[in-house]
């Protein structure tokens, strides 16, 4: 009897665990969206994963649908989307099933082709559809239409601002002043990328609360949070760049740094850790850490590399900490402190603009650099749902939206 106890209780260990397993890899179909590209229609579907699908098509009348597994679809989307397309008269969506969410296209002939591509960070499917024979429709890395329609959305933070000055240099300089003309040129110099919709947090010098600035960038679900500080020491002599993603650490420097960012103690800063530690162990939070640490990493090396030869900066490092204003972050996020402003040397460096250009350069090139290894284009391998050649039985044909 007792070895049947236990033989029972580790299967139903064994069943809820995979149970749970399941339930937490289930993905969200959140956004639709949609460009009516001269002889094509390309639509966008976003996840908050890695999809796997099938691929159908339905006749009397000619549909073509996708059944995106192991997904759920938001709440907030719209179940039918009107199109004035050559090839598509309408997009449907809807729960086929507990785990399958599908997307419909009515079509208005018979005579189509299709391709898809997956991207990430967010993740995306990206499907073309045109006319059959149709040359002037493919989706490509380089594809001009592509990089418009597929814009990367970056909030860039400039720390402080209004009547938070940040820290001041022993010669008067605001880190304010500072992280807003960075974050200026960051937009300036991205504003002829068509590839790139640079926003930032603030663009004059008005007080915005920590927790506003990332709710700005999940309203506008941004695909990058990047926050610009300048960095601060009662030790005159430190000097150098370092880069922070949110994360909890008992490195006494850092727990400094991010007590300052978040203006409390630095006793305050470490009962934070019981506080936040939900939000850090959560699973939204742990999807985004790697994407984090990797756009920490290339922007960081961009920084320290670029700054090296120029200026001669020490490289800090790539650490973690809790500042306030990533909590909440539901894209890649990282904070940069791009010198010491309480280093004579570094403020003076700080107060030039051929200085403040390069950083702002530099983080530019990381960005890239983050896009051009993470988002690579992916071939999707699919099968082919057999749905065609199949009589479906009246229960299958009202299933079938």
């Amino acid at each position: 009897m007792l070895r049947f106890f236990i033989v029972l209780s580790i299967f139903v260990f064994l069943t809820l665990t995979a149970f749970s397993a399941s339930a937490q890899e289930k993905i969200q179909v959140k956004d639709i969206r949609f460009y009516e590209l001269s002889e094509r229609l390309r639509v966008v579907i976003e996840t908050t994963g890695i999809s796997e699908f099938v691929k159908g098509e339905l006749k009397n009348p000619e549909r073509l649908f996708f059944d995106i597994k192991n997904a759920s679809l938001s709440k907030e989307l719209k179940k039918e989307y009107s199109v004035n397309s050559p090839v598509v008269s309408k997009i449907r969506t809807g729960q086929f099933d507990a785990n399958t969410v599908r997307v419909v296209f009515d079509l208005k002939r018979a005579d189509y082709e299709f391709k898809i591509i997956q991207l990430e960070d967010p993740f995306r499917m990206v499907i073309d559809i045109y006319p059959k024979g149709s040359n002037k429709s493919s989706i490509k890395s380089d594809d001009r239409e592509a990089k418009t329609t597929l814009k990367r959305k970056i909030v860039i933070d400039p720390g402080h601002g209004g009547k938070d000055p940040g820290a001041i240099g022993p010669s008067g300089l605001k880190e304010k002043d500072v992280t807003l003309d960075i974050a200026l040129k960051v937009k300036e110099l991205l504003k002829s990328d068509p590839s790139f919709e640079v926003i930032l947090t603030r663009d004059r010098d008005i007080f915005i609360p920590l927790n506003e600035r990332t709710e700005i960038a999940n309203r506008l679900q941004a695909d990058l949070f990047i926050s610009i500080h300048a960095n601060a020491s009662p030790n005159s002599y430190a000097r150098g760049i370092e880069t922070y993603i949110l994360n909890w650490t008992d490195d006494e420097e850092a727990i400094r740094v991010a007590a300052r960012e978040n203006a409390i103690s630095i006793k305050k800063m470490k009962q934070l850790k019981g506080e936040l530690g939900f939000m850090l162990a959560s699973l939204e939070r742990e999807a985004k850490r790697d994407s984090s640490v990797r756009l920490a990493g290339y922007v960081h090396n961009s920084l320290t590399e670029s700054l090296k030869s120029a200026f001669l900066r020490h490289d800090n490092g790539v650490k973690g900490a809790l500042f306030y204003v990533l909590v909440g972050a539901q894209m890649p996020s990282c904070l940069l402190e791009v010198s010491y402003i309480s280093n004579p040397e570094e403020e003076k460096l700080l107060s030039s603009d051929s200085y403040r250009m390069q950083i702002a350069q530099s983080i530019v090139e990381g960005i890239k650099n983050y896009f051009m290894h993470k988002e690579q284009i992916k071939k999707v391998k699919y099968t082919k749902h057999n749905s065609s050649k199949t009589k479906l039985n009246g229960q299958k044909r009202k299933k079938a939206i």
